[in-house]
This record gives structure tokens, C-alpha cells and sequence, in this order.
């Protein structure tokens, strides 16, 4: 009853109205951690208008989709294993596989080289989700339209479930990244991945976050919160594929940079939708955050100032692949257009 009760709050013009009042505080929109490079190079966008986007994403999630489901076999103890597929399986958008894939590739590399990486991210983001659910977090019962895996599985079984996804993760990166690969690039992807999701990156983001709630926090601060709880997998995952995928020093901090901004697009618009859309329409509570009373982009700058501020990292996403052949850019410039017109 609760949850129906909020969601047609959540969706009422003038909770809207409310939130879109916070645009009038001068607050300036700009991004201190999404700072392209300079370049002289103008993103061109022609290149994108022949490129079938959503039939490059189905056919790249469905691989991910195998690969993940060969990845996580039933196994003794049973129970635990099934906590692990429910979680893993789900459906979910596979941001990060995603990502990883089309960077590896646009530096040259193949999308086998990259699987195992991209199915690793994905564990880690599956962690950082039922996590994030657990009573003594977020306290959700709704993800991905299905019961949260606490809800299915119970907290001591979801706690461990998560701790074995984040060792296998590391594991599958080890064990299937293919010999070709330089071990060299191997260990610096693991490096990556786990500083992303340690104390300076996702979980201190996350412990930011939770210890930010009935506070007064300034753009400032939300975006540093952001820039590692949200932004921090996404980068490193931009990272990863193209690191495996041979890139040059260049060529990864220029997806470094991309994956940063398309990162924080990500939460801006997770934020947007909060606040916009009904339980039904998002697959987990809306306007959770509101509740909790954390801060957000649409608390603190309003729906349309938090809009245009993903319209401003849009841009600079963007911006970095100017650097790049217009054609293997497609999928990734497609991709940040995506994230920021996304409506769930």
C-alpha cells in the first residue's frame, strides 16, 4: 500500500513543480570531474544516423546475457548459487558489459578479448545493487521489477552472495581473459576494477551517501558522492575495454574520461526518473530518495537544471570521441545518447 501510495505521489505535477522550484539558486552547473581534453575536432554526428543502435545492443546483450549464465553455474551449496544466478541473471540494461565491449573494440580490439571483463563489471554492479537494497542501506523491496534478492533469499544469504560475486569476478578475469592478451594489461584491468569498487571509489561513494541523508549537501559535494558511488564502475570500465583491447595511453584516458561523464549522466538521469516516473515504470521504488531525504540533482538544481546538467556531460562525453574514427565510434556515441534519453 505504501509503495502504490508514493508512486502516485512521485508521479503528481506538483511534486515536479516542487523540485523544479530548486533551479532558482543560481547554483552553476558545471562538472569538476568530467573535463574533456582539449581538441580542435568538432563531435560529428553524421557518422551515427546509418548505425543500428538497439539492434547492436540486443545482439551484444544477449552474448553478455550466455556468458554470464555460463559464468555462474548451480552449484553446492546450492541455495548460495541460486542467490547468485537470481542476482546476476535478472534483467538488467548491462550498462558496463556494454561499455567495456564497444571500448575494446574501438581501439581495435575483439569482443571475445573483452567478455570476461564485461561479465566481471557486471558482477560488481550486481553486488553494488543488492547491497545498496539491504535493510540497513536503501531498505528496497523492488529491483528490476522482481522481490530484492534479501526479500527472496534472506540478508545473510544476499551478504554472502555478494561477497562471492566480487571474488569471482576477479577469478573470471584471471582465469578466461585469453592468452593473448599481455598479462601486463590483465593485472593493470584488475587494479582498475578494484580500486574503482574499494574506499575510493563505489563503497566510499556509497558510505558518503548513506552518511549524507538529512543533511545539507552542496552540488559540490553531490557530485563527489556521484563521481565514485555511480561514475567511479562506470569509468573503470571504459577503462578495462580498452586496456585489453590494446589502446593506447591516449586512446584510455580519452574512454576514461568518456565513461566518467557518461557515469554521472547515469545518476542524473536515475535521479530524473526518481522523481518523474512510477514504481511500474522504473522496476524499484520510486521516489525513494525524496523519502530518505538525500540529496539529489533535482533537490538541489531542480528537474530541468538536473536535465540540462546531463545535457552539459553529454557534450563533453561526446567531446572525447571526436578523437576517434567517426564509424567505430558510432556504438559508443549512440550509447551516452541512450543513457541520457533513457526512461527507465
Amino acid at each position: 500500500m505504501a509503495s502504490s501510495v508514493m508512486a502516485t505521489c512521485f508521479r503528481s505535477s506538483s511534486l515536479y513543480n516542487l523540485l523544479n522550484g530548486f533551479k532558482t539558486s543560481k547554483v552553476p552547473i558545471k562538472s569538476r570531474f568530467c573535463k574533456p581534453f582539449s581538441t580542435n575536432k568538432k563531435v560529428n554526428a553524421g557518422h551515427a544516423s546509418n548505425f543500428e543502435f538497439q539492434e547492436y545492443m540486443a545482439a551484444k546483450i544477449k552474448k553478455v546475457n550466455k556468458a554470464l549464465d555460463e559464468a555462474v553455474p548451480l552449484h553446492h551449496p546450492t541455495k548460495l548459487s541460486e542467490a547468485m544466478r537470481y542476482s546476476l541473471l535478472s534483467k538488467g540494461k548491462r550498462v558496463c558489459p556494454l561499455l567495456c565491449i564497444a571500448s575494446c573494440e574501438l581501439v581495435g580490439g575483439k569482443e571475445s578479448l573483452a567478455m570476461p571483463v564485461a561479465c566481471a563489471t557486471e558482477m560488481l554492479v550486481t553486488v553494488s545493487i543488492i547491497q545498496d537494497d539491504l535493510p540497513c542501506m536503501d531498505n528496497d523491496e523492488i529491483r528490476r521489477g522482481m522481490p530484492t534478492t534479501h526479500k527472496v533469499f534472506g540478508e545473510d544469504t544476499t551478504i554472502l552472495c555478494g561477497d562471492s560475486l566480487i571474488c569471482l569476478a576477479f577469478q573470471h578475469i584471471a582465469d578466461k581473459t585469453d592468452q593473448s592478451v599481455p598479462q601486463k594489461r590483465v593485472l593493470q584491468a584488475i587494479s582498475e576494477l578494484g580500486l574503482a569498487g574499494g574506499s575510493k571509489g563505489l563503497s566510499g561513494g556509497q558510505f558518503l551517501d548513506l552518511n549524507s541523508e538529512g543533511k545539507m549537501v552542496t552540488l559540490s559535494e553531490l557530485e563527489y558522492i556521484h563521481s565514485h558511488k555511480t561514475a567511479r564502475l562506470v569509468e573503470a570500465t571504459a577503462v578495462c575495454g580498452a586496456v585489453i583491447g590494446g589502446g593506447s595511453e591516449n586512446e584510455v584516458q580519452r574512454l576514461r574520461n568518456y565513461g566518467r561523464c557518461i557515469g554521472l549522466i547515469h545518476q542524473v538521469v536515475d535521479d530524473i526518473l526518481g522523481v518523474t516516473k512510477s514504481t511500474e515504470e522504473l522496476g524499484k521504488t520510486a521516489g525513494k530518495d525524496l523519502i530518505s531525504d538525500k540529496a539529489t540533482y533535482p533537490k538541489l538544481i531542480g528537474v530541468d537544471g538536473a536535465k540540462k546538467f546531463a545535457t552539459e556531460l553529454l557534450d563533453k562525453a561526446l567531446a572525447e570521441l571526436s578523437y576517434f574514427d567517426a564509424e567505430k565510434a558510432a556504438p559508443l556515441y549512440h550509447f551516452a545518447k541512450y543513457l541520457v534519453n533513457r526512461q527507465k
